[in-house]
């Protein structure tokens, strides 16, 4: 194995009383890394315990949970050294040593024996829980820029994140950020102009690379910003944060389940008295009622009541593709009036849950009519609360407010439930974490007795539904009728908005029901 003569090093650890710099040797053992400094004295790195990180084509970023001198007695602390070779290709070969070292390869040998073609996977905490698909799809959709524009020109989202931190320079100037899932590196910008120390901008995704160029676009900042790609599951870092910033909200507050990468970076980064941008979240529900989206979503399995479609007859599957539909959560922006009683909201503490307590989320659900309707489902939303010591700030997605990239999340239920005026609605909804990054969402509604004998208890009706997260119907535009050719029979009428009840009709919104959403949203 070569050895890596020359290499600048600098000691950063926290433990070192300012930066220490020397000129060292850098050579390979089995699992381990020598340092062999001019003075004869060796230290000895463990490499199963280390960590790379790239800081720029020559420099980088090498953190050890411990290390051995040739003739001290081991030590159980921290390590970060920044490392610095005369050129990327020397740079590039030590990473590739690291590697192989870090399994016992020395000069195309290996310590111990392995059977020929074995691979050695080193798997994370989220690898155990995510389909390495899901996850592929996941890393690949937010390493593009242009769902980082979409992301970026939600002004509601982006503003709101940029008001929360200049206008709480006191929690950030000064302090060690830890941005998790960075993406662009936009927060971690924001932290340095509020004054941070240092930011350590963790990206899992290929976006990592563009977050690099944005930052060294901005030379005022980039000193006091580390890009770090990796997985908050994975990587190191070489000391403990004061700040948690990260925009880790899907659509219902929980879809990506990026929530417990949070969590996990809460539990392996933050000081013990550090802050959290976001500390809180809510899950705001209602039930609604909107006769023309359940109708648009009834109609849409009405192709398969087709008896002579080119000879065949689709009946068969109508029943399935009608509760196939009816699976799809709705995402789009609605009118507040259509909901049917006040909201309720079920808490998230970012700052003292358990991982798992998002592998299931149970939230029980009880709800006085305001207005006698058919109820078709359940209506959700969430905010965020940036907790600053100077100033509170809370991230709103409600009907009614200015829209966000998050749009709200309507649950239809296929079999819609009547009540009166001053009805007790009761039910819960249960979200249920599987492992392509989402939720199955099982939703039940029920209307208790009315009138004289309600206190005697009893449920008049019921519907229940099951839907995926993963899977929703983003309701952009108003559906286009089916073009049928002449000699093909036409499927059952459609069902119009004209054999709606006047209440229904004029509970909504005109001009609601004629807009279209933006054409886009991102999960």
């Amino acid at each position: 194995m070569a050895e890596f003569a020359g290499v600048s090093v600098s000691d950063i650890s926290a433990s070192a009383s300012g930066q220490q710099h020397f000129v060292a040797a850098a050579c390979f053992d089995p699992g381990q890394l020598r340092l062999r400094l001019p003075d004869s004295v060796e230290i000895r790195f463990d490499l199963k315990t280390a960590q790379v990180l790239r800081l720029s084509a020559v420099a980088l970023l090498f953190v050890t949970g411990e290390s051995k001198s040739g003739n001290e007695d081991k030590n159980s602390f921290s390590r970060a050294l920044k490392f610095e070779f005369g050129t990327e290709n020397e740079s590039r070969d030590f990473c590739s040593a690291v590697e192989k070292c870090r399994h016992g390869k020395i000069n195309g040998t290996s310590e111990g024996s392995l059977e020929n073609g074995t691979v050695i996977v080193h798997k994370s905490k989220f690898d155990d829980k995510i389909e390495p698909t899901s996850a592929k799809m996941y890393f690949h959709y937010y390493g593009q820029l242009l769902h980082q524009q979409n992301m970026l020109q939600d002004y509601v989202r982006t503003g709101t994140y940029y008001a929360a931190v200049v206008e709480n320079r006191i929690d950030f100037n000064g302090r060690v950020v830890v941005d998790v899932g960075a993406g662009s590196g936009i927060l971690s910008l924001f932290a340095a102009q509020a004054g941070a120390k240092h930011v350590y901008a963790v990206e899992a995704s290929e976006m990592a690379e563009y977050a690099r160029k944005l930052i060294d676009g901005n030379p005022s900042l980039r000193e006091r910003i580390t890009v770090v790609k990796g997985k908050v599951e994975e990587i190191d870092l070489p000391e403990k944060a004061d700040i948690l910033i990260s925009e880790p909200m899907g659509t219902l507050l929980v879809n990506e389940r990026m929530l417990e990468s949070y969590v996990i970076a809460r539990d392996r980064f933050l000081a013990s008295n550090g802050k959290m941008f976001p500390s809180i979240g809510r899950i705001h529900m209602a039930p609604f009622s909107d006769e023309y989206l359940y109708v648009e979503i009834a109609n849409k399995a009405l192709f398969w009541q087709q008896q002579n479609y080119y000879g065949v007859n689709l009946t068969s599957l109508y029943g399935s593709a009608f509760q196939g539909y009816f699976s799809q959560p709705v995402v789009d922006a609605f009118d507040p009036r259509l909901l049917v009683s006040p909201p309720t909201f079920h808490t998230l503490n970012f700052t003292n849950m358990k991982e798992e307590e998002l592998y299931e989320i149970d939230i029980p659900l009880n709800y006085t009519a305001t207005v006698g309707t058919r109820v078709h489902g359940l209506a959700c939303w969430f905010d965020v609360l940036f907790d600053g010591s100077s100033v509170q700030r809370w991230l709103s997605t409600a009907p009614g407010s200015p829209t966000t990239h998050w749009y709200q999340l309507r649950c239809v239920l296929s079999q819609p439930l009547y009540v009166m005026a001053g009805q007790e609605i009761t039910g819960r909804l249960l979200l249920v974490a599987h492992s392509a990054q989402s939720y199955t969402i099982y939703l039940t509604m029920s209307v208790k007795m009315w009138g004289p004998g309600a206190e005697q208890g009893g449920i008049l009706q019921t519907s229940t539904g099951k839907l995926d997260l993963k899977e929703p119907y983003y309701r952009l535009s108003q559906p286009q009728p089916y073009a049928w050719a002449q000699d093909q029979q036409q499927p059952q009428q459609q069902i119009s908005s004209l054999d709606l009840s006047p209440q229904i009709q004029d509970a909504v919104d005109p001009a609601l029901m004629q807009q279209s959403s933006p054409n886009s949203t991102a999960l």
